[in-house]
Formats: C-alpha cells, structure tokens, sequence
C-alpha cells in the first residue's frame, strides 16, 4: 500500500491522544497547549513553565514523551500546525453547537468538523502498521471483530464486507460470546478490537485473550496508550474530537470507517482474483431482490 505524498502527525493529535495517560503536571502542559497553541508556540519554555505552574525539566520531558527532542521542537510543530490552520480555516477550533442553530449551519459545521478529523486521521496514520494488518487478515484462518455500541456497527460493516469476498470471519458485540471466540483463537487467527476510548472493557477483555492464545491481534481506537493498544500487536489510531452533542465516541465513526475501509482495499488488492469473482457472483444475486424501476 503506497504511503501519501504528504505524511505528517499533528502534534495536537498527538497530545489529545495521550492526554487522558499523562502525569498531572504533564496534563496541566497538555491542556495549556490545546487550549492556546498559537500562543505556546510564541512562549519561550520559561514563560511555559509559568503558566503551568511546573520546572523547565517537567516541559522538557513532556516534550521527549511526545517523541521530541525538546521544546524548540515543540514551538517549531505547533507553529507548522498553526501555518496548515491558517491556510484552512475549518481547522481553526473545535466545532460546537448550540440549540437555536440552524439545520444549514449544523450540517455545515459538521460537515467541517469530520472532514478535518479525517484528514487529521489520514496524516496520522501509521501506513506500515495498515500493511502489516492487512497482511494479518489475508492469512488469517479465523478473523474475529470485538466492539460494542457505535463500533459495533461501524466493525459489522467490515465483517459483512470480508464476508462477502470469502474471509472467515464474526462479530461478537456480546462479551461472553467474544470471549468464548478468543479463547478457541491461536497463531493462525486474527482479532480486531475497535473502541474510540479503547477502555471498553468488553473489547480489551476478549482482544487480551486472544492475543494469550497466539493470535495476531488489531486495534482500532483514538489513543494510543489505551487499555486497549497495550494488548494489541499492531495499533491504528484515529484522530476524533468529541463534541457537544456528538459526546461519546459519536465523532469517531468516519474516521474509524476510513481505517477499516483501508484494511478492506488491502484485503481485496491482494486477492484481487477470488475477491473480484465472489463480489461479481454476489451482485448478480443480490439484483434478484431489486424491485424494478417505475
């Protein structure tokens, strides 16, 4: 799968993605960050420091614990994202709601918000770590999808899809189904847990099961350092923002769709052959059911 041209991680994905595991001072710089980058990136590391109420060595660490060198490199990341904001106004804030909105400024708002999640996901997302899941799921015996609630619908779709092009494969949204899958599981098989927060017990207990037995295990979810990425082999991450009203991981569903649609491109490119003939055998089933047109 060809990386795109342009592959570039925003560091405030970055830091809302290991924001909720960070140390209380480290979250105090974090916050601060979020809240005013445009302004971090014009404070010199003390003036940081101060308003954080923390050491110079504390912002340095933060700094290393986002995988940068230190805080000039920071101030030079937060100043890029800010050029990329300011070139593309949609990125500028978090989109909000309120009661008396309009449908026409509600649609456009979201359609601004989702679509700067789903960039923000493409650039963020280990392109490496796609093949190699995609790899996993094309040899796999058994594929199993763990997610309950909104994941759960959004894993259905992959599974009916892989279903149709001839990978074996089930869902279970019901923890003590999933967790008498995983335990049938070894190295031939693979198990995709999705789960926005990646806390979900329900997911991270049958994904950790199966990973104890020898499968290949696969995690989808918004942060990195979850529950959830801690039992997996290969971790994808989306980049989502709650909002007010869309609460709960709601948010998360185009991006999470925009990874597992790529994990199903790759299972199709690489058995392009049987996938092309069942998909072919499978519309013109399927056309038997349409009503004719009036």
């Amino acid at each position: 799968m060809a990386e795109p041209a342009e592959n570039y991680s925003p560091i405030l994905t970055r830091i809302r993605g290991v924001e909720p595991t960070l140390t209380a001072a480290h979250r105090r710089i974090a916050e601060t960050i979020l809240a005013e980058p445009a302004a971090v990136a014009a404070s010199t590391i003390t003036e940081l420091a101060e308003r954080c109420s923390t050491s110079l060595t504390t912002i340095t660490r933060f700094c290393r614990e986002l995988g940068l060198t230190g805080y000039p490199e920071l101030r030079l990341a937060l100043a890029a994202e800010q050029g990329r904001t300011t070139a593309n106004p949609r990125d500028s804030a978090l989109i909000a709601f309120s009661p008396d909105d309009p449908a026409s400024m509600v649609l456009r708002s979201l359609l601004a918000s989702d679509m700067r999640a789903m960039e923000e996901t493409a650039a963020q997302l280990d392109v490496a770590a796609v093949d190699r899941a995609v790899s996993a799921l094309v040899r796999a015996r058994f594929i199993d999808f763990f997610a309950v609630s909104g994941s759960a619908g959004v894993a259905m779709d992959l599974h009916l899809r892989l279903h149709a092009v001839g990978r074996p494969c089930a869902l279970w949204p019901d923890v003590h189904s999933a967790v008498c899958s995983a335990n049938a599981r070894d190295h031939r098989d693979v198990a995709l847990g999705i789960s926005h927060s990646g806390t979900t017990a329900e997911v991270v207990e049958p994904l950790a099961i199966a990973k104890e037995r020898g499968a290949t295990t696969i995690a989808v979810t918004n942060f990195p350092r979850s529950p959830l990425a801690e039992v997996a082999d290969i971790v994808l991450t989306t980049a989502a923002q709650d909002t007010p009203f869309r609460a709960g991981g709601v948010a998360a569903r185009h991006t999470q769709m925009l990874v597992l649609d790529c994990l199903y491109i790759g299972v199709v490119q690489r058995t392009h052959e049987t996938s092309n003939q069942l998909l072919t055998t499978a519309t013109e089933a399927v056309a038997k059911h349409r009503l004719p047109q009036r």
